[in-house]
């Protein structure tokens, strides 16, 4: 039988954490890794926001049920983050703010002003009227690129642009493998929050028609403030273990910034922006807790 908790506000907890080589269970009512030599290492379940299991680690039934009560969210990614092949849902999205959210994305005048919104939230200035999405999308690659090209000089890195292969990881060359860890890693905590809000990570504005449109239309607000510094300044080193030093310096990088405190109220600032009331929620429904602080760490074989 599962253990009886309560799930916790997302403000008090932990951000993420990344799992590999064990198996995540249940036993004597706690939520533990169990490694190949037996050994266990408690894991606060209800503590924490988002879980990233890496190749080989497994979960077992109860560990997933558990899981789904407390509201954690157990991601499946490849090594490091760098891949993203599924996602455990604790709980779903809420009707009124999914409601909400599509017809906000369906509209496309409310569209165009939630994407207006998120570029002037980017770029601190703002912008023209008259543009239409796909100008906007032009603006910000040719304004990406630049930034790009601006970190891989202050960090003095060789940058021969944004390439990315997902069916081979090691044919990147290193300013690329930490700039994929990075945005795994923001990737990762910015869909927590989201499905803590109560939206639905696959309908966006910006990006959409993938499973995690918004995640990527959330996550690029925060984008060059937080992980992109961090992939330059590590790739800089030439580590030989970049993709482990990029996420413990993500791990800083979110509790400095504090992310996840940032996160719901930016959806909501955002959103507001399209102009359309957002429908009552039924009188039974628990609002969102709004992060206050947050850590983050790792569990299992590179700790």
């Amino acid at each position: 039988m599962l253990p009886k908790l309560k799930p916790i506000p997302i403000k008090e907890r932990i951000s993420l954490i990344f799992l590999e080589k064990g198996e995540l269970d249940v036993l004597d009512g706690a939520f533990v890794l169990v490694d190949k030599n037996g050994v266990r290492t408690h894991i606060p379940i209800g503590s924490v926001a988002c879980i990233m299991l890496e190749p080989g680690s497994r979960v077992s039934h109860a560990a997933a049920a558990l899981a789904a009560r407390v509201g954690c969210l157990l991601i499946w990614v490849g090594e490091a983050g760098v891949r993203l092949y599924s996602a455990g849902q604790p709980g779903g999205a809420r009707s009124d703010r999914l409601l909400y959210q599509a017809k906000l994305a369906l509209d496309e005048e409310a569209r165009l002003k939630v994407v207006r919104k998120m570029y002037e939230f980017r770029f601190d200035e703002e912008l023209p009227s008259s543009y239409s999405v796909e100008q906007l999308r032009g603006m910000e690659g040719a304004r990406v690129k630049k930034i790009y090209e601006l970190m891989a000089k202050r960090y003095r890195v060789d940058w021969k642009g944004r390439q990315y292969d997902s069916t081979s990881w090691d044919s990147g060359d290193m300013p690329n493998r930490c700039l994929s860890s990075a945005t795994a890693c923001l990737y990762g905590v910015t869909e927590a929050g989201i499905l803590a809000a109560g939206y639905a990570p696959a309908i966006g504005f910006v990006h959409s028609g993938k499973p995690l449109s918004f995640v990527y239309d959330i996550a690029d607000l925060f984008k060059f403030e937080t992980v992109v510094p961090v992939a330059f300044s590590i790739a800089a080193k030439n580590p030989g273990d970049p993709e482990g030093m990029v996420r413990r310096a993500c791990r800083d990088a979110f509790r400095e910034t504090k992310l996840l405190k940032k996160i719901i109220p930016t959806i909501e600032e955002i959103l507001a922006a399209g102009g359309i009331s957002r429908p009552k929620a039924a009188p039974d429904t628990l609002q969102p807790a709004i992060p206050e602080e947050e850590g983050i760490g790792d569990v299992g074989h590179r700790h």
